[in-house]
């Protein structure tokens, strides 16, 4: 009996890992989430001078916003060039291929909402609705998580609905919105990051000490 209950755990693990991209790396989340809180203190470094906040001027919030998408995508950047070094490196260790059917899905559902975030918060900016990047880039982030999420672990199904959850409270309390920010692109995927390397990666590399 044992013996067909462990072969019924092989067969399942099997389907799992043939349906599911399980080599995403906890320590890409913990490194995307100290680019984020980088990201954040350049934005609060910016975005206040001498106690106010520059906002409240047209003339120097025009000069600010170009400067403030362009950390947005360096940060960015080197938050997606982390995960890729790291998933990359987990992926060799289990012996498996990174860039396979499943992967190709997961990188399909988990960009299409960020295409269209992005898309979204750029017309946002044109029309100068600035505050509203930050609660937009966290739903349409989180609506990217919850997509994605069919094809990898599911604990990133709820990091993306408390990403969601943190997008809508930040809409009605726009004086903190870069905290917000913070706490959902930052702290969140610190969190999440550290619980998923102690989960799975660990599990991977059992000798580590």
């Amino acid at each position: 009996m044992n013996e067909h209950l462990e072969h019924l755990k092989e067969i399942r693990s099997l389907m799992e890992r043939s349906s599911k991209f399980l080599s995403l790396s906890g320590l890409s989340g913990i490194s995307a989430g100290v680019c984020a809180l980088l990201g954040a203190w350049y934005a609060y470094a910016k975005l206040h001078v001498d106690g106010s906040s520059v906002l409240n001027n047209p003339e120097i919030r025009h000069e600010m916003v170009p400067q403030l998408v362009i950390g947005a995508l360096i940060v960015l950047a080197f938050a997606f060039l982390f995960g890729i070094l790291f998933t990359v490196r987990k992926a060799r260790k289990q012996g498996l291929n990174v860039w396979n059917k499943t992967s190709k899905l997961l990188l399909l559902n988990l960009m299409i909402p960020l295409g269209a975030g992005g898309g979204f918060c750029l017309g946002m900016l044109y029309h100068g609705f600035f505050w509203l990047c930050f609660p937009a880039t966290l739903v349409f982030y989180g609506v990217a998580l919850v997509s994605a999420s069919k094809y990898t672990m599911h604990d990133i199904f709820y990091l993306g609905i408390v990403e969601i959850l943190l997008g809508i409270i930040s809409l009605f309390l726009a004086k903190y919105n870069l905290i917000f920010w913070a706490i959902g692109f930052g702290v969140l995927h610190i969190v999440y990051g550290t619980v998923m390397y102690y989960k799975y990666d660990r599990q991977t590399n059992p000798n580590e000490s």
